[in-house]
């Protein structure tokens, strides 16, 4: 299946993300701050990016930022996943350029659709 990284500072929060992506088929990746999602990101080249926006070192917007400046990592989707969600927040997120926009706490029964709904198409092999 896909090579999903999750940058989230929040142990919990990452860890049913994980589980519920691996249970899913799918290879996670963790990163436990901004910075380290950057640096991930560009070794790894996953096919989407989960992203939480309140983080130390980095937050998401400057993740956001770094990603699309980098031109192997511009085309990754990258989704927001945040405990902000006053009206407008979406909106906000969605100008920044991310992908997807989701409130925390995550859904468990309609998580995995959801993030899977942001996947590119399978690459073909030659």
């Amino acid at each position: 299946m896909a090579r999903i990284l999750i940058i989230e500072d929040n142990a919990a929060n990452q860890e049913l993300a994980q589980y519920l992506l691996e249970h899913s088929g799918h290879h996670v990746l963790l990163a436990d701050d901004g910075r380290a999602g950057v640096s991930t990101a560009r070794r790894e080249i996953p096919d989407l990016i989960i992203c939480d926006l309140q983080m130390p070192l980095l937050d998401g917007y400057g993740v956001l930022e770094q990603l699309k400046l980098d031109a192997a990592c511009a085309q990754i989707p990258v989704v927001a996943v945040t405990a902000f969600s006053m009206t407008g927040d979406e909106q906000k997120v969605r100008l920044a350029g991310f992908d997807g926009y989701f409130s925390k706490p995550i859904e468990p029964q309609t998580f995995v659709a959801q993030i899977e709904a942001f996947l590119p198409p399978p690459r073909s092999g030659a």
